[in-house]
């Protein structure tokens, strides 16, 4: 029996060397000298992958996407295992009454970056973030005192996160009394109380983290900026918010329903 013909199979792929990285995974370089990325980039790489289920009248090309392991999980569960018992935030469905906080990370040639954001719950909007190189209690509350300045909430306003040793820490506790914020933690084991938060993060290193590799903690942070800025809070739709976008639902929220003038 003949060997195998060597000449007919395909040559291997080269990589680069600059495209990889000191952490042995493969991607494209970026510098900082070529960001921002322009928001029309992102409106036209991130469209086949963002939003559930868009209408057959929008205008962009769309695809019915993955749903996440949120929902392949709930799918899974019974209908009594579906109803999770209220939490403190759960019962506001308002703009500006309760915030939602959490903490990723990206990798870098650096190191990592850890990326601290702040979710209005009722706009899914991202009102307030930061990246650092550390996990201390300073970043989360870098994070929620942009919020607080973004958003000016009244007395009373609700944060919920997980229990992670920064949002437990005195010194945060002590920004949320010194700002009226009340405090909601996660129930111990139920990843529906994460369910915003990681809905976003996995939305952004779809969209944005994992098509790169990233250089610098400055580049991410660059980026970072701009998709959520640009991209994230004015123009991706949503589909808890009737397909439109975080900045457009609040508008709409916010508008004063002036009273339709008498016909003549």
């Amino acid at each position: 029996m003949s060997g195998p013909n060597i000449n007919r199979q395909p040559a291997l792929r080269q990589t680069p060397s600059c495209a990889v990285t000191s952490a042995g995974f493969t991607g494209t370089a970026v510098r900082p000298t070529e960001l921002p990325v322009s928001t029309s980039n992102f409106a036209r790489k991130a469209s086949p992958s963002h939003g559930s289920e868009l209408p057959a009248s929008w205008p962009r090309k769309a695809s019915r996407a993955d749903n996440g392991a949120v929902s392949r999980r709930q799918r899974s569960l019974t209908p009594r295992q579906k109803r999770p018992r209220p939490t403190l935030w759960a019962a506001t469905s308002a703009l500006r009454t309760a915030l939602r906080g959490d903490i990723t990370y990206i990798r870098t040639w650096e190191g990592w970056a850890y990326l601290a954001t702040v979710i209005d719950l009722a706009s899914r909007r991202i009102v307030g973030f930061c990246i650092a190189d550390h996990m201390r209690a300073s970043l989360v509350e870098d994070a929620l005192k942009m919020a607080l300045k973004s958003r000016r909430p009244q007395p009373g306003l609700i944060f919920h996160s997980d229990r992670g040793s920064q949002y437990t820490s005195r010194s945060f506790r002590l920004l949320l009394a010194q700002n009226q914020v009340r405090q909601s933690l996660s129930r111990p084991g139920q990843c529906w109380d994460n369910a915003v938060a990681e809905s976003f993060f996995g939305t952004l290193k779809t969209e944005l983290v994992h098509r790169h590799a990233w250089q610098t903690r400055a580049a991410v942070r660059l980026a970072v900026f701009e998709y959520i800025e640009v991209f994230y809070n004015r123009i991706r739709i949503h589909s808890a918010l009737g397909y439109r976008a975080p900045a457009t639902y609040e508008a709409c929220t916010l508008q004063p329903h002036h009273p339709a003038a008498p016909a003549a």
